[in-house]
């Protein structure tokens, strides 16, 4: 990757071998051992600890850096929401994709009612500077009412088949929750 706006000074490994780190990290569902088992393989000894902080650090350097190569997104959107549980306390993560999959924006909120709906498209049409041809969502009922406030003539398709990029789009993150869980059971079990 050339992304030579990202600066690695003061750092003992090659600007590649970082990059590739948090690459397969955040890329593929990973965690931070089996990326460090993987350098590993390939001769490089890093901990786990220091692949976390350079996703820490570099992580969001990066997608800005490769959001800037993309083109324009497409004009038809898919929204979705997915339920997430921080701290014991239940949140929405709200999901914009389009028609190829990419990840267009994405906000948490505390609740699921139409002004976190309406929050999520003002905030899509502000940052991208446009208003789609078409979104197509779930069945949830908030997304129309948010949509006849914001843009009345925006065609909007409710379907549940429909969606499957958004839905698609959840798979990494519900991945990686349920191996967390997984890992807690194991870990409950073995001290029996």
């Amino acid at each position: 990757m050339n992304s030579s706006s990202i600066s690695y000074k003061r750092h003992r490994f090659p600007s590649q071998i970082i990059a590739h780190a948090v690459w397969l990290y955040v890329r593929f569902n990973l965690s931070l051992r089996e990326v460090e088992e993987m350098l590993l393989q390939r001769g490089i000894d890093v901990s786990y600890e220091t692949i976390r902080r350079w996703a820490i650090k570099f992580g969001p350097q990066i997608a800005r850096f490769l959001r800037r190569q993309q083109g324009r997104p497409d004009d038809v959107w898919h929204l979705d929401e997915v339920v997430v549980k921080i701290s014991g306390r239940k949140y929405w993560l709200w999901r914009a994709v389009d028609q190829h999959g990419v990840v267009l924006d994405e906000i948490l909120q505390p609740k699921r009612d139409k002004r976190a709906a309406k929050r999520l498209l003002r905030r899509l049409m502000k940052r991208l500077g446009f208003i789609p041809k078409r979104i197509i969502t779930d069945k949830l009922r908030f997304y129309g009412a948010a949509t006849r406030e914001i843009a009345p003539r925006l065609e909007h398709w409710s379907h549940k088949g429909l969606n499957n990029r958004a839905e698609n789009s959840h798979l990494p993150f519900r991945k990686r929750k349920e191996r967390c869980r997984d890992i807690g059971l194991r870990a409950n079990y073995s001290g029996l």
